[in-house]
């Protein structure tokens, strides 16, 4: 899923995702949004799909990983995170039920609960303590939302997020007991916080393989390219990042070659396009050689285009690995990715 933080995926127009990236869902914030422009006046604007022109769905964060990264800015109580803004330094506070009802006040159609989100490493005792707080508050965002839904029933749906830091049991307990709370579908949160990427995948893998089979499995913050179709293998279904995005914009561009740096001389008169098997506008349009002078002119069209070849070269992986799913070749894709044949376009 494309990374809308603040009402836009930084650089890219809402028709260019939908019709040339192809994408359906996107990402807001919901700790930047309640900042600025503030979710009442989304909400007199007709909403976060109106308000930014996006005709898909929208999931919005709940903002505590923003909130918890505030490390000196925040302080964390039973009933919530009072926290002070990182644009002028006002008091706020965020509670389960609060954050359920600025989402609500966006329209989003997949929420998120409020959960606590810690740095890597901390011992277990923290961590434990820490999970007991999630699995709380997640109770009382979704009784919450519970309510809301009897006064609003299109309300968009709501995920409880799993935690336990890189401890395997919390991790598990923490997926049982938060599917007694029945939600639509269960993310998997506290990852890509400092830990080794082998460790984030393991904390995946003894999450997801607990939580139910048939409803939504979203990892939350990550995606690195050769990461994608490692997390469907352990049964993920939805994961985002801001990777396609901000790499595109210092000058990383992913091919089926391998990372593109764009900046290189090599590509002063390079008339290829960024890929050849990419279909994206600018790799139908424009040469590398274009891209480059672009970027080391600092001109802005270069993000433009930069990003929506990143982000269609991560939407068509994950189309690839659906159509496989769907035909019954998952097995024998994963094996050819993981031996490196398709990012050398065998």
């Amino acid at each position: 899923m494309p990374v809308g933080t603040q009402a836009t995926v930084k650089g890219v127009q809402p028709r260019d995702i939908w019709d040339d990236v192809g994408a359906r869902i996107i990402l807001g914030n919901t700790y930047h949004l309640y900042l600025r422009p503030g979710h009442e006046l989304i909400r007199e604007l007709g909403g976060l799909h109106s308000f930014m022109k996006w005709p898909g769905a929208i999931l919005t964060d709940s903002g505590g990983f923003q909130v918890f990264s505030l490390s000196k800015l925040r302080k964390v109580t039973e009933e919530g995170v009072l926290f002070r803004s990182h644009l002028n330094g006002d008091p706020h506070f965020f509670t389960p039920e609060s954050t359920i009802d600025v989402q609500l006040a966006l329209g989003s159609d997949v929420c998120m609960v409020l959960d606590e989100c810690l740095e890597y490493p901390v011992s277990e005792t923290a961590a434990r303590a820490s999970m007991e707080r999630t699995i709380r508050w997640a109770g009382q965002a979704m009784s919450h939302y519970r309510r809301r839904l009897a006064e609003n029933p299109g309300a968009g749906a709501v995920f409880p997020i799993v935690q336990g830091s890189m401890f395997p049991n919390l991790r598990r307990e923490c997926a049982r007991r938060l599917m007694d709370l029945d939600a639509d579908g269960y993310a998997i949160g506290g990852l890509s916080v400092g830990e080794p990427r082998p460790l984030s995948l393991e904390m995946a893998a003894v999450s997801a393989e607990i939580l139910p089979r048939q409803l939504p499995r979203y990892v939350m913050g990550v995606g690195m390219p050769e990461e994608l179709i490692e997390y469907v293998a352990l049964g993920v279904d939805m994961m985002d990042c801001v990777m396609p995005t901000r790499n595109a914009r210092n000058g990383c561009l992913f091919t089926r070659q391998g990372k593109l740096i764009i900046k290189q001389a090599q590509y002063r008169d390079d008339a290829g396009p960024i890929d050849p098997d990419c279909q994206c506008y600018c790799c139908r349009n424009f040469s590398r050689a274009y891209l480059r002078h672009l970027f080391l002119a600092g001109e802005m069209l270069y993000c433009t285009l930069s990003s929506l070849h990143n982000l269609r070269w991560y939407l068509d992986i994950m189309g690839q690995i659906r159509e496989s799913i769907f035909l019954g070749t998952f097995p024998e894709l994963l094996g050819r990715w993981r031996s490196g044949a398709l990012l050398k376009g065998a």
